[in-house]
């Protein structure tokens, strides 16, 4: 196991490394994406199968990327290069799917920062029905001015603590959001399983009908698993190089694992039980979070508080998953153009406002402009959700399994064998010969093969 370089960053210990590595994949895709996709696929039956895709691929390409990043102590590009430069194309993926997703993730972030101003207010309180809040919502994403300023904020914010570094920036914001996520999140969970007639949602989400589970089930889970553990956009292997030289990466993989798994449990336990007390349907889709929720929160004792901070925990979520995406880009820009820190932070800052500006109107004054019948915002989505990201776990899978020295492997995972190494065995098998074959079929059926 190679040494750690002079002068670069490291994280202060055990704790600091998974609550950064589970702030990059804590975020929307476990508290907006995860319940709406589980109650479309079945709730009980379609978590037990997630659990088991995060076990059998999740778990093993995260503990990949670890090695690779924590080996080389490099950027996702310079990680591979380090290894092989023909593989540099896998780093050069990662960062440019960090950069996409940037374009149309910090509108979303922008959004949920709306709400919560608007829950403050009282706004969200004055609606009297579903479609007002739908009307609040389209009227909200069509203005030409609004979403950006509140895009620009969160992008603001993300620079902030991205240009303080490592250790004073993201240690520190990833301790501090943490922590309040799980308080706040934990305080919803409870208060949704207070409400009359929380039991029926109770069962849905944890009493599994296997009847339901069908290779659509299967397929759904195999993606929300890779999707929420933020495998294949170098967020892994960046945050990774600054993990110290005695850093356990076995535990360090599955404390991740399972703190993003307890994330999406209490998402449900928040989300189901609150849906099925007023009567709606489990499936309520992508609207669930700003037309659905803000309606049951409405009817609520003290409704405008627990809106508030139903929206103060999305908040964090997307921001513990901005600082990562900006971090993939900023050390790349830092170490492979030789820039300052904080001069790449700005670059990226920049870069990625544009984007995101571009993302935002096309969902408003640009929206007769469109790619494919897809306006700019739904193609980033499209791009990175089911082209890039598949691309960049598959590779990963190929590069660890039959490119990288199986001896700096062996190394990573066992801290030169400190550590024992019956683990090694398996994770090569499943690397080699399980997860591109499972990648494989996420990427042909994100294109519709399937």
């Amino acid at each position: 196991m190679s040494n750690h370089p002079q002068g670069r960053a490291l994280l202060g210990g055990r704790l600091s490394a998974v609550l950064v590595a589970a702030g990059s994949s804590v975020g929307l895709g476990n508290i907006w994406r995860f319940p709406y996709v589980a109650g479309d696929n079945g709730g009980g039956a379609f978590l037990v199968v997630y659990v088991l895709c995060v076990v059998v691929l999740g778990l093993p390409l995260m503990l990949a990327e670890f090695s690779v990043g924590r080996a080389a102590h490099r950027n996702a590009v310079g990680a591979y290069r380090t290894f092989d430069r023909r593989w540099s194309f896998v780093g050069y993926n990662g960062v440019v799917t960090a950069f996409l997703i940037l374009g149309f993730y910090f509108v979303v972030s922008g959004w949920t920062a709306e709400y919560m101003i608007h829950s403050l207010t009282g706004d969200l309180a004055r609606c009297a029905s579903a479609d007002d809040y739908r009307a609040m919502f389209d009227r909200f994403v069509a203005s030409p001015w609004r979403p950006i300023l509140y895009t620009a904020l969160f992008v603001a914010a993300t620079h902030f603590i991205i240009a303080r570094g490592v250790q004073k920036g993201i240690e520190r914001s990833a301790k501090l959001l943490m922590p309040l996520l799980f308080v706040v999140l934990t305080a919803l969970a409870i208060h949704s399983l207070l409400m009359p007639g929380s039991g029926e949602g109770i069962r849905f989400f944890f009493r599994p009908d296997f009847s339901k589970i069908t290779p659509s089930t299967l397929l759904v889970a195999l993606g929300q698993a890779f999707f929420s553990l933020s495998i294949g956009v170098g967020t892994m292997v960046t945050y990774a190089s600054y993990f110290r030289p005695e850093a356990n990466l076995r535990h360090t993989a599955l404390h991740v694992t399972l703190l993003d798994t307890l994330v999406a449990l209490l998402a449900g336990a928040m989300i189901f039980p609150a849906v099925f007390s007023v009567g709606i349907e489990p499936s309520a889709g992508p609207s669930l979070v700003f037309i659905t929720l803000p309606a049951i929160f409405n009817g609520m004792p003290l409704g405008m508080v627990w809106s508030t901070v139903f929206f103060l925990l999305l908040v964090v979520a997307a921001l513990t998953s901005t600082i990562s995406l900006h971090e993939v880009v900023t050390a790349y820009f830092h170490e492979e153009w030789n820039l300052g820190r904080r001069a790449a932070a700005r670059v990226t800052t920049a870069s990625t406002l544009v984007l995101a500006a571009a993302a935002s109107l096309s969902l408003g004054p640009l929206r007769e402009w469109t790619i494919a019948g897809l306006s700019f915002f739904d193609s980033l989505d499209f791009v990175t959700a089911n082209i890039l990201m598949p691309a960049g776990g598959f590779f990963t899978c190929l590069f660890v399994g039959w490119r990288f020295d199986k001896r700096l492997l062996r190394a990573q995972l066992t801290n030169d064998g400190k550590l024992a190494g019956r683990i090694y065995p398996l994770l090569r098998f499943l690397v080699r010969w399980v997860c591109p074959v499972l990648m494989l079929l996420v990427f042909l059926d994100s294109l519709g093969v399937f």
